[in-house]
């Protein structure tokens, strides 16, 4: 049975972490007096309504640069203000960016999800580990991971606390390291995942507000990404394995003899599994060389204008691509392994993948409408053209504007842990006005996501927050919010301050934030 921790066995907090977890309390009570996502951008758009119509009484315009043409606000409690958010509500939610290609993509990953892929690769990759290389595995695994989205959570976090145990150490260092590695750098990633998809469409439409043809791709941020998963996972497992290892009170937790073989059981791969992943491998591989031959010729359909490759089909349709991949990938796992043993099974896979979509359609549509009506306004584009003006008049360097940025999307992801919704909500203001001072979309969503990740782990406003302290409480009964804080507080701060210095002087040396960019 799991030890119970008694009063006097758990070692007094710090006054850091004592004020930190008043604070917690605090944003915890706020923040469950915020309305649902849903709810929240209904009242900003009814916001931008009666602020349109302030605004565009008082004559607030702007001057766009290049030219001589100004923009002014317009009252949405016009003519034809009602006229349009009555017309074209079908049509603003139907044209929202994001809604098409999540759907697209997420189709695939639903039928790689039914089939246990996802589950058995990242037990693959944690398995057989030496000790000594098990932080930093178990992290990289989650750095991987993120291409299952919120998925990785349910997987990893047990999986973590289970091959921690078999190693002879605390599980509740497994869940910390699985659940902290997974959310604070959940933008981190070796590979693309959905999320690079949902913010890139978001981005293009803000830059479009200064550029119409400027197109923000999937991949315009892989480079950092890539390098970021390693940077991230380091930065885990020296805090984990220098600090965190170290705690007295982890010694009381359920010690590893208690590990049963139904429990090894359920980490280790079988023959069967291994055999499915190895064949899968090589599918996932020949779909890459197919990709990279039909890509050599300059005459290729997948190319764009004059050649080009980034500029393309094959990036502007990587919805497509990536729906197509993963759900080639689950469908050949689930074929060998008899998880997917028909082609109706896989039907039923990608129903039960949009089933469980319903509540991100539902808060799109609010979004949808809350945007439309900030960008036939102008508001979004008066606001960038003046914020940018104020920028050059104080002389601000590019630098500390985009750690500015990153403050500011901290705080606010304490209470909308949602990052495609946060995002909706700054990107329309953030890119223009950085377009005008000379900070590229690339660089802007790069530091966003940086900001938004990293304080995923320590806001109870996240439902994966209960989540990780529901499984630690397997192990340490008397867990609660403060615990679980404990842990993920020295973890989020160290890794803020390298990811954010690390995208910083990534900006300042003017290295691409990926192909293009």
């Amino acid at each position: 049975m799991p030890h119970e921790l008694t009063t006097k066995e758990v070692a007094p907090q710090p006054k850091v972490l004592r004020a930190a977890f008043r604070s917690f309390a605090v944003i915890e009570r706020v923040g469950n007096r915020l309305p649902h996502p849903f709810w929240l951008f209904w009242l900003l758009a009814l916001l931008v309504v009666a602020l349109s119509a302030v605004l565009s009484a008082a004559g607030l315009g702007a001057v766009r640069p290049g030219g001589d043409e100004t923009v002014e606000v317009r009252s949405l409690l016009s003519h034809d203000g009602i006229a349009m958010m009555v017309e074209e509500a079908v049509e603003n939610f139907a044209s929202f960016p994001p809604l098409a290609t999540i759907i697209t993509v997420m189709l695939g990953i639903a039928v790689a999800e039914r089939s246990g892929l996802f589950s058995t690769l990242l037990r693959r990759l944690v398995a057989r580990v030496p000790g000594k290389y098990l932080t930093f595995a178990l992290s990289m695994t989650a750095m991987v991971g993120h291409v299952a989205g919120d998925a990785a959570y349910v997987t990893l976090i047990p999986l973590g606390a289970l091959v921690f145990r078999a190693a002879g150490r605390s599980p509740v260092l497994g869940c910390i390291v699985a659940f902290v590695s997974i959310s604070a750098g959940y933008d981190a990633s070796p590979s693309l995942t959905t999320t690079d998809v949902l913010l890139s469409t978001i981005s293009t439409a803000a830059a479009q507000t200064i550029d119409p043809g400027y197109v923000v791709t999937p991949v315009a941020n892989y480079y950092f990404s890539l390098a970021s998963s390693v940077l991230v996972a380091l930065v885990i497992t020296l805090v984990t394995e220098k600090v965190l290892a170290r705690r007295p009170d982890l010694e009381t937790d359920e010690p590893a003899s208690d590990l049963n073989a139904a429990e090894l059981a359920d980490v280790e791969v079988t023959a069967a599994e291994h055999r499915a992943l190895r064949v899968t491998g090589l599918v996932a591989l020949a779909f890459v060389a197919a990709l990279v031959l039909v890509m050599l010729p300059t005459g290729s359909p997948l190319r764009g204008e004059g050649g080009s490759v980034v500029q393309s089909p094959l990036f502007s349709g990587m919805a497509l691509l990536l729906g197509v991949f993963f759900a080639l990938l689950g469908t050949v796992y689930g074929r060998l392994t008899g998880s997917l043993p028909g082609s109706r099974d896989v039907v039923a896979a990608m129903v039960e993948g949009a089933r469980s979509m319903a509540p991100i359609l539902v808060l799109f549509f609010a979004i949808s409408q809350f945007l439309a009506y900030f960008k036939w306004s102008h508001i979004g584009e008066v606001l960038a053209i003046r914020g940018a003006e104020a920028l050059q008049n104080l002389g601000v360097h590019g630098w500390v504007v985009l750690l500015g940025i990153a403050v500011l999307v901290t705080f606010m992801n304490l209470a909308i842990t949602s990052g495609s919704a946060l995002w909706a909500l700054a990107a329309p203001v953030f890119i223009p006005m950085l377009m005008l001072i000379g900070i590229s979309p690339e660089a802007t969503q790069a530091v966003y996501r940086v900001a938004d990740s990293v304080s995923n782990c320590i806001t109870p406003m996240s439902p994966y927050f209960a989540m990780a302290l529901g499984f630690i409480q397997r192990y340490r009964k008397s867990a609660g919010i403060g615990t679980l804080a404990s842990f993920t507080i020295p973890l989020a701060a160290v890794i803020w301050v390298v990811w954010v210095g690390f995208a910083l002087a990534w900006y300042l040396l003017g290295i691409p934030f990926g192909p293009g960019a």
